[in-house]
């Protein structure tokens, strides 16, 4: 009888040891995993989500979250479309824990924000930009280079018409919070 029990007590200790081992494991695996996911990909599981997008010393943006491409994401905010660079995100409230880890399945959804903004100004809609150090600047995007936009600026009511432009202002892309087109 105390052989059954002593081996009873060493097979229980095994067993909390192994389970112990397994624990000590899914926590590592558990950790890894979460270090690994991105912003992109946790705004990308927020879809259809409303969300607090907050900017390094400017108001911050509420919208749901439209679609998010490799280096923006886009919030519907009432009648506007807003497209922001992630960069310029500090932080952002009304995330859930998802993540969506899969390869981004639209096209659109592996396109940077320079093909973004391209397909604005193929559009040729007023928009108003928002960007770091400087007020917002109204009017049509004419060029998306390689790191900067060349903005048409005129009033947001009036065409895009020579007469109405009243300059033309290169924005970096770096200094980019928020580009909002009205729907």
């Amino acid at each position: 009888m105390r052989w059954e029990l002593l081996f009873a007590d060493l097979e229980a200790q095994a067993d909390a040891a192994a389970a112990a081992e397994l624990a000590g494991e899914v926590e590592e695996r558990t950790r890894h995993a979460v270090g690994a996911v991105s912003l992109v990909q946790r705004l990308r599981a927020a879809a259809g989500s409303e969300v607090t997008l907050g900017l390094d010393a400017a108001a911050p943006v509420v919208g749901v979250v439209e679609g998010v491409g490799p280096d923006w994401v886009l919030l519907a905010a009432g009648v506007s479309e807003q497209l922001l660079p992630t960069a310029a995100v500090a932080w952002v409230q009304g995330l859930g824990r998802a993540a969506d880890v899969a390869d981004a399945g639209r096209v659109w959804a592996r396109l940077g924000l320079r093909t973004a903004l391209r397909g604005i100004a193929r559009d040729r809609s007023v928009v108003t930009v928002r960007q770091r150090g400087a007020e917002p600047v109204t009017g049509t995007l004419d060029r998306v280079g390689a790191d900067h936009v060349d903005l048409a600026v005129h009033a947001a009511d009036e065409p895009r018409r020579p007469g109405s432009v009243r300059g033309v202002r290169t924005i970096a892309l770096a200094g980019v919070q928020v580009v909002t087109r009205a729907g």
